[in-house]
């Protein structure tokens, strides 16, 4: 790996933790609570991407008529509501995370969370699963004016960490780490067992990992 290249940041749902089943329960209360069916985690993981407005859009679209943006809006406070009472009951972080982590820390990295949930929510599932510890800086979907795929969201939480762009490299899932990443003018590695990973192969990437614990040898192979 170039010497240069010493951070790491992470997109945090679908990349460092399988967040579907949770995801998936505050959707379905919302849904319920409209006279909407509820829908399976394989669906919900294929609606997951572009922050709480995102997913209640399609939830509500793959269960019957669509909702107009003030629709989509009324909705975020019953979902963030009932979503943040239940933030970590089935979310865990996706194998070897933790390990390759550590491993990260150890080897000297800095390493980051640029993630459009939103700071309190990802900070509170980062406590609640112990990583926290590991990271230099976590910035949410409102920690700034502008969000992923802006490729300020991304800056800044490298600036955060403590590092410069040409050092950093992006790991995500989703179109949104993509375009933020080339906005950057950064490396982006996919998760390819993430939520977004089919969509964003499409757009192309430096390197694509089929589990967490490839990013090393990955990350020797980039340009």
């Amino acid at each position: 790996m170039p010497a240069a290249r010493t951070a790491i940041v992470f997109d945090l749902d679908g990349t460092l933790v399988d967040t579907a089943p949770d995801l998936t329960d505050a959707l379905n209360a919302v849904l319920v609570a409209w006279d909407r069916p509820a829908v399976d985690p394989t669906s919900v993981r294929m609606m997951v991407g572009g922050g709480a407005r995102a997913l209640l859009a399609r939830g509500f679209a793959a269960t019957g008529n669509g909702l107009t943006p003030a629709e989509v809006e009324a909705r975020v406070p019953e979902f963030l509501a009932y979503y943040g009472r239940h933030l970590a009951d089935g979310s865990r972080p996706y194998p070897g995370v933790v390990e390759g982590l550590e491993r990260f820390r150890r080897l000297g990295f800095k390493l980051g969370v640029c993630t459009n949930k939103p700071h309190g929510l990802a900070s509170e599932l980062l406590d609640r699963l112990a990583l926290t510890p590991f990271f230099d800086a976590i910035l949410g979907g409102d920690s700034r004016a502008y969000r992923k795929p802006d490729p300020r969201h991304l800056i800044d939480t490298i600036d955060a960490m403590g590092a410069k762009p040409r050092q950093a490299v992006m790991i995500g899932d989703s179109p949104a780490d993509v375009n933020a990443a080339r906005g950057a003018g950064i490396a982006i590695v996919i998760a390819g067992y993430g939520y977004g990973a089919a969509e964003a192969d499409v757009l192309g990437a430096d390197a694509r990992i089929a589990r967490f614990g490839d990013l090393g040898q990955a990350l020797l192979r980039l340009p």
